[in-house]
């Protein structure tokens, strides 16, 4: 069957689908959402408002630029907003889940087979390859968002600033989100055409094409998105403890020393401060988890961010990754494989359980933070901020792809990593250099770059180091 034009797609009747079938399309989502956050929320915007209208153009842009304003991945809590809207607290559940379900469970497949197999000469080499292309996946990032987030001289002064902070002083992510947010609260109140950037949400004035979501809000059928003070206490009073339940049960149980409690803790504060995107966060997860938890080694965590390139759903699954590992390694009296999945588990739960807080919670205010000019001050300057953290980021992957041995310039407790030049690795040089060039001059996807780095790290594994 030949896929509706768009003319028929504009004129047939307005729809509002049955929960069954709102399931199957989440779970086509899901299944399909790679790519990262800018290809899952064109999935949507395809499936949802061009071939299905179940929600209009500016509602769609309206909810998006709403979940830019949260923590966490984006695209999910975009999934979960439209979800509610259709089918109250029941459809946001089954598409929040639903859209993390798919990749959650590939990457614990990976992580199985990554703590098992990874010492197989064969699996270690297609690994080689693999951070090499995450490092050029990186730097594409920091530019993409660069050219976004960086449109004056105030803003690329808050990202040198955010950089220097991380890397050199190692000030601590959250605290760096909490400094930009105040300078543009602040700037924007006092010079506001340097801090009101672009927003987030893409084309605001996009053709008003309305879907079934819209008609039905026109003739007052959607009661449940009407915000109340009740509504409010019933939300936290149930998810606050779904949250944080879990992570204090584990502390009661095994002691704020275990691994299960230092990972729920952990993530759970993650989740609160992940503005950005995964990328912004992962400079952190990655200097936390292996120097002060010492539950990864520094190219463990590049391998965690390529096997989560290759999986659907949000890119934040990479700290799935990380619990996975950390549980794993400190098994207690349980079998490892077992621990593993559980502690993999409980930081997919306490990095995606705030992700349903803040829409059932926020949803009903929507309007009320549209067009607030304060708060996109405030976000502009976060962004700005994050660019530096990226940036931290793109250097800490490149200190350990490129180089075998890397050296903490330390004064009175700070100061940056820096390389043992004598401890190149011209295969990862070269291998880093060709990914970088084909994304950024050929435009090669994702994927296919990951591929491409693994089978050749494979044939220069015969060559001399």
């Amino acid at each position: 069957m030949n896929a509706p034009s768009s003319t028929d797609t504009h004129t047939r009747p307005l729809q509002v689908p049955t929960f069954a079938e709102a399931v199957r399309v989440w779970a086509r989502i899901g299944l399909l959402s790679f790519g990262g956050p800018a290809g899952q929320i064109a999935l949507m915007h395809k499936e949802l408002v061009e071939e299905r209208r179940w929600i209009g153009e500016q509602r769609f842009l309206h909810a998006l630029n709403y979940c830019m304003l949260l923590p966490g991945p984006e695209a999910q809590q975009l999934a979960t907003y439209i979800g509610w809207l259709m089918h109250r607290t029941a459809g946001g559940l089954v598409a929040g889940l639903l859209f993390v379900l798919p990749g959650a469970l590939v990457m614990l497949g990976l992580s199985v087979l990554y703590v098992i197999y990874r010492d197989v000469p064969l699996i270690e080499t297609l690994f080689f390859g693999v951070k090499a292309a995450v490092l050029a996946i990186v730097v594409e990032a920091l530019l993409r968002i660069g050219r976004r987030a960086l449109k004056n001289d105030a803003m690329v002064a808050i990202a040198v600033a955010a950089f220097i902070g991380i890397y050199v002083f190692r000030i601590p992510f959250p605290l760096i989100i909490l400094v930009a947010g105040l300078v543009g609260w602040i700037g924007g109140r006092q010079a506001p055409h340097l801090f009101l950037a672009g927003g987030h949400g893409g084309n605001n004035t996009a053709p008003d094409v309305k879907g079934a979501i819209d008609v039905m809000f026109e003739r007052g059928e959607l009661e449940h998105i009407k915000p109340s003070r009740r509504r409010a206490f019933t939300v936290l009073a149930i998810w606050l403890p779904v949250w944080l339940g879990p992570v204090l049960l584990l502390w009661l149980l095994t002691g704020s020393s275990s691994v299960w409690t230092q990972a729920g803790a952990f993530f759970s504060t993650m989740a609160v401060v992940t503005f950005g995107g995964a990328y912004a966060v992962l400079a952190y997860v990655a200097q936390a988890a292996v120097d002060t938890f010492g539950w990864l080694a520094p190219g463990e965590m590049v391998d965690g961010l390529g096997l989560a390139e290759t999986t659907p759903g949000p890119l934040i699954l990479v700290l799935q990754f990380v619990g996975f590992l950390a549980a794993y390694r400190a098994p207690g009296a349980l079998e490892p494989l077992l621990a593993g999945g559980l502690g993999a588990l409980l930081t997919t739960w306490v990095t995606f359980a705030p992700c349903f807080l803040w829409i059932f919670l926020g949803a009903p205010y929507i309007e009320a933070l549209r067009g607030n000019q304060t708060i996109s001050a405030a976000l502009s300057a976060i962004t700005a901020a994050i660019v530096g953290v990226i940036m931290n980021l793109a250097v800490w992957f490149g200190l350990h792809v490129v180089f075998r041995e890397v050296h903490t310039f330390d004064i009175f407790g700070v100061g940056p990593d820096l390389p043992v030049l004598a401890s190149i690795d011209w295969r990862a040089a070269l291998l880093s250099a060709a990914a970088m060039i084909a994304m950024l001059r050929f435009k090669t996807g994702m994927v296919p770059t990951l591929a491409a780095c693994a089978l050749t790290a494979l044939g220069m594994s015969y060559l001399p180091t």
